[in-house]
């Protein structure tokens, strides 16, 4: 067989792995969607009078406009915060002994951009190799009500930074203040 029709061939069987895998995906996200979408379709069956839009089913096609890379399948197009555009990266993280040594204590590679989906998984696979610490410190980035859980749950107590003060903090995992007479300041009279 000619070089150029065996180029094409390979190149051909590329796309098709590639489709099938955007076809696959769709599908398990629609499925994934699908009791969400029922409890909304429900609701709006049951809702009278101005209705507004139904809710959409989950499509099981791939959109027109999803991208895959023919190259490296696992990773993800992610947007670079310094400039306005994406690249097909991955996540690596490290986290680090904060008690003065720095020293790396376990490591992760993700294809997802956000921070907080992966956080709990990172901490607990320290458990069968160096065993789980009793304090975890982390930033904004991954606040997740669901990792705080999972960490609790296993024992870990998560410090885990907000973000900076407002009236209404989504990621509030403190428990809730006691009941405090309010601070007095003495009042002193000069005369």
């Amino acid at each position: 067989m000619p070089e150029e029709l065996a180029r094409r061939e390979t190149l051909k069987a590329k796309l098709d792995e590639a489709c099938a895998r955007l076809e696959a995906d769709a599908k398990a996200q629609a499925e994934a969607a699908r009791p969400a979408y029922g409890k909304k379709k429900a609701v709006y069956d049951a809702t009278t009078g101005r209705r507004g839009r139904a809710p959409k089913p989950p499509d099981d096609e791939p959109p027109p406009d999803r991208q895959i890379s023919l190259t490296d399948p696992d990773g993800r197009l992610m947007r670079r915060s310094d400039a306005h555009e994406f690249r097909q990266a991955y996540k690596a993280r490290a986290a680090v002994c904060a008690e003065g040594s720095q020293l790396i204590v376990t490591t992760d590679v993700v294809a997802t951009s956000a921070d907080a989906p992966s956080f709990a998984g990172t901490v607990l696979s320290m458990e069968n190799t160096i065993g789980l610490p009793k304090t975890v410190l982390a930033d904004t980035g991954y606040a997740s009500g669901q990792a705080v859980r999972d960490l609790r749950k296993k024992g870990i107590d998560p410090l885990v930074a907000i973000g900076r003060p407002r009236a209404r903090r989504p990621y509030d995992f403190r428990p809730l203040p006691e009941n405090r007479e309010p601070r007095r300041i003495p009042t002193i009279r000069v005369s």
